[in-house]
């Protein structure tokens, strides 16, 4: 694979510790035949917005952002995050049930996440009469906002799952528990993306370096060490583990069977109830 030094090719991706730990090997030119990539680190929400801005070439965003950006991104079939008992959880000052949540402040990380995806899905059947104002944080400024009484539940993700009681938190509710038991699937949380103008030799070879960068970091999990705890914003190494180790799976390699049903599940669930446009019959189609 070769790319232009004048145009490098330009990726986005978080700094937690699962995006780290997935694309080190790449980033640090150890993929052979790779092109190096130029990395921005950003959250979630930032991500969402270049995909539909098409700041990027490739990109880690939110699946529920897909059906706004796959006129011009393709979805690679590696990368991402889905899994089983990693779900977002709602988070409370206070144990409850979801009926308190009825007319009340909910914090969450994205409007286009699939976090609040999920969440829209779960209150619409569990909170009679809806919740009241969403107010969108960087994910790392949710709990403590509940903890000072500034929302009065946030939405959260990633190592949050390890780390709320240190908060003096209670989880309300697991969205992706009620995900599981409602549709049988795995959780689609997070997809890369790339631009089809790359077209589909580019994006096949994109997607074997991926696959090559995931397995590289499984082989030799000390090598990526470094780049993980460097950019896991003072994380404890424990939950920088616990955090890969629940994220990146077999659907990280590939998503297989179960992981396309659990994306078209998602998406058209969503367009069903008019959270989402409608998805082609070809959209999630790669390369």
């Amino acid at each position: 694979m070769t790319q232009s030094a004048a145009q490098p090719l330009t990726i986005a991706y978080s700094p937690c510790p699962n995006d780290t730990f997935v694309f080190d090997a790449w980033a640090h030119g150890r993929v052979p035949g790779a092109p190096a990539p130029a990395v921005t680190f950003a959250d979630i929400d930032i991500t969402n917005g270049m995909a539909e801005r098409g700041e990027s070439d490739v990109l880690k965003v939110s699946y529920a952002v897909l059906p706004w950006v796959l006129d011009d991104y393709a979805l690679l079939p590696c990368g991402g995050a889905l899994g089983r008992g990693c779900g977002p959880l709602v988070l409370t000052r206070e144990p409850g049930a979801a009926k308190d949540l009825a007319g009340k402040t909910v914090a969450v990380p994205s409007e286009r996440s699939t976090a609040y995806l999920l969440f829209r899905l779960w209150a619409a059947a569990e909170v009679p009469g809806g919740v009241g104002e969403i107010r969108v944080l960087p994910f790392h400024e949710i709990m403590p906002a509940v903890r000072d009484g500034l929302v009065d539940a946030g939405l959260v993700i990633h190592e949050a799952r390890f780390t709320y009681q240190n908060y003096g938190l209670h989880s309300l509710a697991d969205m992706g528990e009620h995900w599981e038991l409602t549709t049988g699937l795995p959780i689609p949380l997070g997809a890369i993306i790339a631009k089809r103008s790359l077209g589909a030799e580019r994006l096949r070879e994109l997607a074997d370096a991926i696959r090559t960068s995931v397995r590289m970091a499984w082989d030799d999990p000390a090598a990526s060490r470094p780049y993980v705890l460097e950019h896991a914003q003072e994380m404890d190494p424990r939950v920088a583990d616990q955090h890969i180790g629940l994220y990146v799976n077999e659907f990280t390699a590939d998503l297989g069977e179960d992981g396309y049903a659990a994306v078209r599940g998602l998406l058209t669930r969503a367009a069903a109830e008019g959270l989402v446009p409608p998805l082609g019959p070809d959209a999630l189609e790669f390369a």
